[in-house]
């Protein structure tokens, strides 16, 4: 958990640098077994899939010139020991400003009014 992006090669290579002699193989198993997956950039993620419904961009060549006139929301996930927490985040373009946040360990704060 300390650095997410660390596969089974350079974990091999820390533990022999450390003394402990392990194969890569060895790595693999381990990390499947214990639902460890590196984070690393996949390929072709921006390509839409097949009859994917494409949105019309409605800020395109508009420009934001004061606060509150165009916000934006995220939802993103934060993985921890034990699973992770969904974190939703309200901002304000102009300013770059966090208006609201909420944490949650589900996916109830979609449905609160």
């Amino acid at each position: 958990m300390k650095d997410p992006t660390f596969g089974s090669r350079r974990i091999k290579a820390v533990l022999n640098r450390k003394g402990r002699s392990i194969g890569r193989k060895r790595v693999q198993r381990l990390m499947h077994d214990m639902g460890i997956v590196p984070i690393y950039r996949k390929p072709r993620l921006s390509i839409p899939r097949y009859k994917a419904k494409r949105y019309p961009y409605f800020l395109k060549g508009m420009k934001v010139e004061r606060p509150d006139q165009v916000w934006c929301a995220d939802i993103t996930y934060i993985p921890m020991k034990q699973g992770h927490m969904y974190l939703v985040a309200v901002m304000d373009w102009f300013s770059r400003k966090v208006l609201s946040w909420r944490l949650s360990s589900t996916t109830a704060f979609c449905f609160k009014g």
